[in-house]
C-alpha cells in the first residue's frame, strides 16, 4: 500500500458497475490530509486561532495576493517557522505563493532549504496546493526542486502539482518512499530525470504525464529505464495517470518487467481506449495485483467485461469507472484527458 494520500478522486474501496456517461474535468482541489495526517491552514495574520500540536497535522502555509492581508509568502512562513514548534512538524503543504504563474516556486524551495535546521523532523512535503480558482493547474509556475531533497535526508514523501517550468534533474535520495507529480503536462525531461534517479527506498511513483499542448511531451521512450525493472527494487504502486499516449504506455505496462513488482497499477484519468485495454489483457498476466485503476476511459462495455472477468475472479479490485464516448471530426478521433490546462 502507499505511504501518504492517494490522489483518486474515488473510493478505492468499491468498484461502480460498468456506465457509459460524459466525462466532465477532474476538478483538482486543496489537500485534505498529507502523510497520514489532516490538514491544517495556518492562519493568517491577525486571526486568532488555537493552534494544534505541531506533530498531528499537516501545516498548510499560503499567502493569497487577493486577501485582505498583504503579507508576503515570505512573511507567512517565517510567522509559521517563530510561532509553531517546527523542530516537530512531520508534514508542510505550500499553497499559494502570490502569483503563481508570474512566480515560479523558487523562492518557496530557498526558504525549505534555508530551514533546513529548524524543521528537522520533516517527513513530507507538497508544493503547490492550488486550486483552479487561485490558478490553473498548468499555469502553476515551478522550478527545480530537487534541493529540497538534497536539505531533507529524511523526507519519505514529495509531492508537486504544476508542470510548468518543473526541472527534476536526476538525484539520489536514501530515504524517499513516495513521491508525486500532478501536472496537465508533465516535461519529458522531468520524466527522464526521475527515472534517471537513485531512489532505494521508493514504493509509490505516480506522474500525470498529460497533453503536449500543455509541455507534457514525454515519449514511452522516456519511461523504458523504469518500466525495464530495476531502478527501484521497492517500487510497489506505479501510476502513470492522465496521459494523451495511454494506449501507448498500457501496451508499454503490458510487457513491462517491472509490474511482476508491484502490487497496484494506476492508468487512469487518461484517454485509455480499447486498444490500450485489450493489450493489457493480452499481455503478461495481472492477477497478482490488488488494484488496477482504470477510470475516466473510452473502453467500450465488451472489453470493460472482459477486463473484469478476467482480473476480478482472482481477487483484483477493478475501477472502469467514469468511460465517456470519444467523437470523430473527419479523420481525427477525439478523446481528452482529466486534467489539461
Amino acid at each position: 500500500m502507499p505511504l501518504g494520500r492517494t490522489l483518486r478522486n474515488v473510493p478505492r474501496t468499491s468498484c461502480e458497475p460498468y456506465r457509459t456517461q460524459e466525462i466532465r474535468p477532474m476538478t483538482v482541489e486543496h489537500l485534505q490530509e498529507l502523510h497520514g495526517l489532516p490538514t491544517f491552514v495556518f492562519p493568517s495574520k491577525g486571526e486568532s486561532t488555537e493552534l494544534p500540536a505541531a506533530e498531528v497535522v499537516a501545516w498548510s502555509i499560503a499567502a493569497s495576493p487577493y486577501s485582505d492581508e498583504t503579507e508576503e509568502f515570505t512573511e507567512v512562513f517565517e510567522r509559521f517557522l517563530s510561532t509553531v514548534d517546527v523542530a516537530k512538524v512531520r508534514a508542510l503543504i505550500i499553497g499559494q505563493w502570490g502569483e503563481p504563474y508570474d512566480n515560479s516556486s523558487d523562492d518557496v524551495v530557498e526558504l525549505l532549504v534555508a530551514a533546513k535546521d529548524r524543521l528537522t523532523s520533516l517527513e513530507a512535503l507538497f508544493i503547490g496546493d492550488l486550486e483552479a480558482e487561485e490558478a490553473e493547474i498548468s499555469w502553476i509556475e515551478q522550478g527545480d526542486v530537487t534541493p529540497v531533497l538534497a536539505a531533507y535526508p529524511r523526507l519519505r514523501e514529495l509531492g508537486v502539482r504544476g508542470g510548468t517550468g518543473l526541472r527534476f534533474p536526476a538525484v539520489r535520495h536514501e530515504a524517499l518512499r513516495t513521491l508525486t507529480f500532478e501536472a496537465g503536462g508533465l516535461p519529458g525531461e522531468v520524466v527522464r530525470g526521475v527515472v534517471a534517479s537513485d531512489l532505494p527506498a521508493l514504493e509509490y511513483l505516480e506522474m500525470w504525464l498529460g497533453v503536449e499542448e500543455y509541455g507534457g511531451d514525454a515519449t514511452v521512450a522516456d519511461l523504458t529505464p523504469l518500466l525495464d525493472g530495476g531502478r527501484f527494487p521497492r517500487l510497489r504502486h506505479l501510476g502513470l495517470r492522465n496521459s494523451e499516449i495511454q494506449d501507448e504506455i498500457a501496451t508499454a505496462v503490458a510487457a513491462a518487467p517491472v509490474v511482476a513488482q508491484l502490487a497496484s497499477l494506476d492508468l487512469s484519468l487518461g484517454v485509455l481506449s480499447d486498444a490500450g485495454a485489450l493489450a493489457l489483457l493480452d499481455g503478461q498476466p495481472l492477477t497478482h495485483l490488488k488494484w488496477i485503476d482504470l477510470h475516466h476511459n473510452f473502453v467500450t462495455e465488451d472489453v470493460a467485461n472482459r477486463l473484469r472477468a478476467a482480473w476480478e475472479p482472482a481477487g483484483v479490485e477493478v475501477d472502469l469507472s467514469e468511460t465517456g464516448d470519444s467523437w470523430e471530426d473527419g479523420d481525427e478521433i477525439h478523446r481528452y484527458t482529466a486534467v489539461a490546462e
